[in-house]
């Protein structure tokens, strides 16, 4: 089929589908009709390339946030930030080689990176020595060849080299060492790198690797006595990252926080793309969660024009919620409200692709408050949607922060899909009249005499994994992980119901530093060990709870 023909059939299309789209709004009523042109218009706007996928603090969270904090101004919002509309945080981003790090020898710089790194558990200190290669003398570096342990253990599964690295560092510095110099002139591959996520404890010892080729050229002869001038300076690698906050003030007694996350993936920087290719492309989010937050946008103005004012109203854009409920997570423990006057929370997260054929919603924390239960009925037939209920107040959004502060919640859905975090998530695919129907519903309930006229009671649930729970060959541990934490370890943010980690005997916010023979550095080396279990086996956990180190067997 030649180009002019599928240029005239996809036009003659498009016609037919702009016709058959125009129809169906006309059926809409005047004020829904609004809602989908202000849908149209701010989804296209967060989800364009300009705003290069919203990721936390990046530019384009940085053009997204004053987008919503104007839409917050123009619906008659006060600013209840801490800096205006702006709630500021840092996110920790792990940790980073700083530009004082430098590693001479015999006069000549070594490159980071390209000649040398330092490991992330390493010493910041400044030497000056002139050791010998093959001598180790008290107060000099030691030079270690991973060649000879490479070999040894090349066909032992359970061998984890980072471990080795970190203990033999330890003996040398206590048999006198002032550092640690790796290098591997073997053939195996050892795939050392720089580890930013690394969040083992630091050693009280410099400890660096030397790549192949400036070992091959430094350190040849065994016999030979070099001058060494090495600064090692690691630090935090951070960021700042924005909650938008507006108030609606009633001067009633209770506060309704009504939230929706407005960052997304970026250029998938932080590996949580579903793109597999490597390819650098825009992330732009539309459902995710450009369209909840609109959806906020427009509750905003909803409930700015309506005469029921028995509730004030707080709306926020959480930002970092793709990083592990950071925004959320932040808010909840710095409010910028009297928490105590907060009645519920209703946290919207991808509420963009209501299926025509299905209709299908997930409302989630319908457990949480025994008044749910009177004002969400699965089975009413006059429902906008298909209603599927979710009785846990935990899940992989931001409702889960106000959760586990005993607030009751309300979480909306329309479920995952193919564009889910990849580039092709864009605005042409919502459902904006879909979308409008939730916006209503979530209105109505919020306007509901059940829910204006008293503050609703707090039931706990079942604790639920995330769509980013902590996985490797089918074994769990069942424990929230907090993102946000910095520190050594694994801090549990939450214990699910039943799983290993409950029956040993964790709790939230134990630490979780050793499993088995294996020291837990960051997230990746977690999900690592988890992959050396097979169900059924046991191991002893280490942890800290305060100030002091436990010791639990768990069963997976």
């Amino acid at each position: 089929m030649n180009n002019i023909r599928v240029a005239f059939l996809f036009i003659s299309f498009f016609i037919v589908q702009v016709s058959f789209a125009q129809k169906k709004k006309s059926k809409l009523s005047k004020a829904d009709n609004t809602t989908v042109t202000n849908l149209q218009a701010n989804i296209g706007y967060l989800a364009s390339d300009k705003l290069e996928g919203r990721r936390a603090g990046t530019n384009g969270e940085k053009l997204a946030s004053e987008f919503i904090s104007q839409k917050f101004q123009e619906a008659g919002l006060q600013p209840k930030g801490t800096d205006g509309f702006f709630q500021p945080f840092e996110i920790y981003d792990g940790k980073q080689i700083n530009n004082a790090t430098h590693f001479v020898i015999n006069e000549n710089n070594l490159a980071i990176d390209k000649d040398f790194f330092p490991f992330p558990f390493s010493q910041n200190a400044s030497i000056e020595a002139m050791p010998s290669i093959a001598v180790q003398e008290a107060d000099m570096p030691w030079f270690y060849d991973l060649k000879e342990t490479l070999e040894e253990n090349k066909n032992n599964p359970h061998f984890d080299l980072s471990e080795y690295i970190r203990n033999n560092a330890k003996k040398a510095k206590s048999r006198g060492a002032s550092a640690v110099i790796l290098y591997n002139s073997s053939t195996i591959d050892d795939q050392l790198k720089f580890d930013s996520k690394d969040r083992t404890e630091k050693l009280d010892v410099p400890v660096v690797y030397v790549t192949k080729d400036a070992a091959k050229k430094y350190f040849g002869d065994q016999t030979a006595t070099i001058d060494i001038k090495l600064k090692v300076d690691i630090g935090d690698k951070k960021r700042t990252g924005h909650n938008i906050i507006g108030y609606l003030d009633n001067g009633a007694a209770r506060t309704v926080v009504l939230g929706a996350h407005y960052d997304h993936l970026g250029y998938g920087e932080d590996g949580n793309s579903m793109l597999r290719t490597g390819e650098k492309a825009i992330h732009n989010g539309a459902d995710d969660n450009a369209s909840g937050t609109a959806a906020l946008i427009e509750l905003a103005r909803i409930l700015k024009n309506t005469k029921q004012k028995n509730n004030n109203y707080l709306f926020i854009a959480f930002s970092a919620e793709e990083l592990g409920l950071n925004g959320s997570k932040f808010f909840t423990e710095h409010p910028t409200i009297d928490f105590t006057k907060v009645n519920y929370m209703i946290n919207m997260d991808m509420v963009g692709r209501l299926n025509d054929s299905s209709e299908v919603v997930t409302i989630g924390g319908y457990g949480t408050s025994p008044q749910w239960g009177t004002l969400i009925d699965p089975n009413n037939k006059k429902n906008p949607f298909v209603i599927r209920i979710d009785s846990s107040g935990t899940g992989p959004s931001d409702h889960t922060s106000f959760y586990r502060k005993d607030i009751p919640v309300l979480f909306f859905f329309t479920g995952l899909h193919s564009d889910y975090h990849k580039p092709s998530d864009d605005a042409d695919k919502i459902n904006y009249t879909g979308e409008t129907k939730i916006i209503n519903y979530i209105s109505s309930i919020v306007l509901s005499p059940t829910t204006s006229s008293q503050k609703l009671a707090f039931l706990k649930t079942r604790e639920t994994q995330s769509t980013s729970s902590l996985r490797s060959g089918g074994v769990t541990m069942g424990i929230m992980p907090d993102y946000t934490f910095a520190g050594t370890g694994i801090r549990c943010d939450g214990i699910s119901d039943g799983r290993p980690a409950q029956k040993a005997g964790l709790k939230a916010g134990d630490i979780i530093i050793k499993v088995g023979d294996y020291s837990i550095s960051s997230m990746d080396s977690y999900m690592q060990t988890l992959g050396k279990f097979q169900k059924g086996d046991k191991a002893k956990v280490k942890f800290k709870r305060g100030n002091e180190e436990m010791e639990t067997e768990v069963q997976f």
